[in-house]
């Protein structure tokens, strides 16, 4: 399958830059799907980095496969700062990684609210010096939203990688 030129652009680049640091990543994806995992395993030599990913679209997912906690999923909801720190943090553990990614958010065109919106996703990154956050709203129908996640989770591990 054909990434997205700027898709395809991104994955490489982050692939580069992490076997360059020495660094194995592992994803964990709600609202992608596994799309962040693909964009990098569609890199050529991707398997030096690429530990695996973590496809914990059901709540139940989330606890069994990467151990985020029932309460946080209760008191905050599956789209949230806590739960997307959770599953970043999860991840890195279950995988042993040096650098994990994580993405949970409302891809649309239904379930959003006042509150939390069709568009809105929360990131996380986890690596040994900690785990960070970032919140984004994206416009556009649900293609458009899972690219953008993508994108910015690229982004975000490219980052990591010449941190």
């Amino acid at each position: 399958m054909k990434l997205p030129d700027d898709i395809a652009a991104l994955a490489e680049e982050t692939v580069a830059a992490l076997k360059a640091a020495g660094m194995t990543v592992a994803t964990a994806e709600s609202c992608t799907g596994g799309l962040i995992a693909g964009a990098l395993t569609a890199i050529s030599g991707s398997s030096d980095v690429v530990y695996g990913g973590f496809v914990s679209y059901a709540n139940e997912a989330k606890i069994s496969m990467i151990g985020v906690p029932f309460g946080l999923l209760k008191q905050f909801g599956a789209v949230s700062k806590e739960v997307a720190m959770a599953m970043a943090d999860g991840a890195i553990g279950a995988a042993g990684t040096h650098v994990a990614v994580a993405v949970t958010g409302i891809a649309g065109p239904t379930g959003g609210g006042p509150d939390k919106p069709v568009g809105l996703v929360h990131f996380s990154v986890a690596t040994e010096a900690g785990t960070t956050h970032l919140k984004k709203v994206f416009p556009g129908n649900r293609d458009e939203v899972r690219h953008a996640t993508v994108v910015q989770a690229l982004k975000l591990l490219l980052k990591a990688a010449k941190a």
